[in-house]
Formats: C-alpha cells, sequence, structure tokens
C-alpha cells in the first residue's frame, strides 16, 4: 500500500507542535479526508481522540509518541516515514457502544476503544446491580465502580483496577469492579465479546455515579448498557516487529 498522502495531527504539547512542524515541511501535510494515512503526534489521549473523529474514515492511523503515555504509539523518528508505514503491522480494533440513562431519563450514547467505567461522585460508595444478557449475575456490588474494557483497553484503566490483560485478538471482554468492598472477594469476570452487559445504578439518587466511554463522561447515571458495535473499526498501524498484540504480551511480563 502507498502512503504518499500524509495527515499529521498534533496535541497541544510543545514537543508535538515542534514535531508536526518538522514533520509537514518535510513530508507535507494532507487534509484528513484525501490522506492515505494519519499520523497521530502525541501521546494515547490523542490517539484515542483522532480514533474517535476518524472511525469513519476508513483511513488507517499510525501514532508516535510525543506525550507522556505512548502505549498505542510508535516510537518517534523523522526518518524513512514512509519505509516504516510501508513495514507496519495493523491491527484493526472495534469500539464499545454505551447506551447510559440519567436520573432525567435522558439518554447519552457514546463510543468506547478502551473502556467504559462506572465512577461514584460523592462520598458514599456506589451500589451497582450487574446483568449479562438479561440475567442478573450480582444482585449488589458495593464499591468506587467497575469498567468493561476490550483487549485493546486491558492495559490501561483495567490493568490500573488489577483487571486483566487481554490478548488483543481474545474475543472477550473484562469486567472489572473498582475497589470493591462488597462482595470483597468478587475480582470481576471474563465475559464474550458479544454479551450484552447491563449496569444498573441503586439509590441513584443517594449515591450518584458518573459513566465514561473513554473520554465521554455523563453525571447522574441510573442504568448503563454495554454492548460491542462491530459494524465500524479502526485501522491502527505499529511498526514491524512491535504490533499490539507483541505490546499486550510484553505487558504480562513486566514486574
Amino acid at each position: 500500500m502507498s502512503f504518499e498522502k500524509i495527515a499529521f495531527i498534533a496535541s497541544d504539547a510543545p514537543e508535538a507542535l515542534a514535531a508536526h512542524a518538522t514533520l509537514s515541511g518535510r513530508y507535507g501535510n494532507t487534509d484528513p479526508a484525501r490522506a492515505d494515512v494519519i499520523i497521530a503526534l502525541g501521546g494515547d489521549g490523542l490517539m484515542l481522540q483522532t480514533m474517535h473523529e476518524y472511525l469513519s474514515s476508513g483511513v488507517p492511523i499510525y501514532g508516535m509518541n510525543r506525550g507522556s503515555v505512548g502505549f498505542l504509539m510508535n516510537e518517534y523518528s523523522e526518518n524513512d516515514l514512509k519505509e516504516r508505514l510501508a513495514r507496519a503491522e495493523i491491527a484493526k480494533v472495534y469500539p464499545l457502544r454505551m447506551t447510559a440513562t440519567d436520573t432525567r431519563g435522558e439518554t447519552h450514547i457514546a463510543l468506547a476503544f478502551n473502556e467504559v467505567s462506572l465512577l461514584r461522585l460523592s462520598y458514599q460508595a456506589a451500589k451497582l446491580r450487574i446483568s449479562i444478557d438479561d440475567k442478573v449475575r450480582l444482585e449488589e456490588l458495593i464499591c468506587d465502580g467497575a469498567l468493561v474494557s476490550t483487549p485493546a483497553g486491558s492495559t490501561a484503566y483495567n490493568l490500573s483496577a488489577h483487571g486483566p490483560i487481554l490478548p488483543i485478538d481474545s474475543p472477550l471482554l473484562a469486567l472489572t469492579p473498582i475497589s470493591a468492598f462488597r462482595p470483597r472477594l468478587w475480582r470481576g469476570a471474563l465475559l464474550p465479546r458479544q454479551a450484552r452487559i447491563r449496569i444498573e445504578v441503586l439509590e441513584a439518587e443517594k449515591r450518584p455515579v458518573s459513566t465514561v466511554a473513554d473520554h465521554t463522561q455523563f453525571n447522574d447515571i441510573v442504568d448503563v448498557r454495554i454492548e460491542a458495535d462491530e459494524s465500524q473499526g479502526v485501522d491502527m498501524m505499529f511498526d514491524e516487529g512491535h504490533s499490539l498484540e507483541e505490546r499486550v504480551l510484553q505487558e504480562q511480563f513486566r514486574y
């Protein structure tokens, strides 16, 4: 595949803006709508924003790390960019679709490539009821929150909450509690990717909860439904020998 038309997008970090100017001068800068590839210059946050913004374009995205976190990014280099792109490995990633209802009865829909999380908004712990495919599996979880993670997002917030790392091609989702108080020993569950997940907020007025799909947040939620959306996806590009699958595998042997 030819990558002659390159679009560069940068975060507002000084090193990202400097890289944007240098690379644009060297390789040109095409409008993303007409590009063969989009280069995201920043950290993982910018990569997620770029994936959301250009999801419907079908243009592959290649990240180079000019930020503080770069698990989804390749190493930065100004040299031989087109050759690196030609040799790059591609991982197709699909989002979760979140449908949330708030205390006013309003419905909110958002996509998440990493995770959908529910988080308490007050000093009191949240109370959640969890159902899978219309069957209640956990009547009451008292906790700071809970999250549902994709394989691509399993090394992010999910890992920090002591959830499992999932191989990138696994047909699974991770359901992970955040600081569970009761049942204290419950550590979460691995779910089939096609599972329909419902999380109800109990005592929502007394114990308010927000929900976040990647970087989109809604407050005062009473009900969240989560399922995989395989009708749309993004092609992420990684340097040869440093695929997303390899990164996820390496992460499991860090100590």
